[in-house]
């Protein structure tokens, strides 16, 4: 499923694209905000990847934690790593107020498209007020 989105076949609010990742919104967030950084390449799960390629997904995590804690005020950013819903590597990446929030079991499936694209925006232009406009898609 992530291929088809990364190729452009499902929609998405990306909000990173690079030459080794991929960025966009859960369509089911925990918090506002809540992002999925997925390695291009089809890697099945964490202890599949090589070490470069981890390194650089957890940059693209930070960049995207300092964004939306920027963005919604968050005193931490959360990183979650499970994998068992889709077989291809992604890291949660959320804003977080604390660890009770940071559960599965609180994650949206009704939030409307249109609220959706809202947080995509604004994670968008935290992200291009951090200096990553090169990476944030348009």
């Amino acid at each position: 499923m992530f291929t088809r989105i990364i190729d452009g076949e499902l929609p998405a609010q990306h909000v990173w694209a690079d030459e080794r990742a991929v960025a966009f919104l859960s369509i089911a967030p925990i918090t506002d905000g809540h992002a999925l950084v997925v390695p291009r390449e089809p890697v099945e799960q964490l202890t599949a990847a090589d070490d470069d390629l981890l390194a650089h997904l957890v940059v693209v995590a930070k960049a995207l934690g300092l964004a939306q804690q920027a963005a919604w005020s968050a005193p931490r950013a959360a990183v979650l790593v499970a994998g068992f819903e889709v077989p291809h590597l992604h890291l949660h990446v959320l804003p977080a107020w604390g660890e009770a929030e940071l559960s599965f079991a609180n994650a949206r499936s009704d939030v409307p498209g249109a609220e959706l694209a809202a947080a995509g925006d604004r994670l968008r232009a935290a992200l291009r007020e951090l200096g990553h406009t090169a990476r944030v898609p348009a």
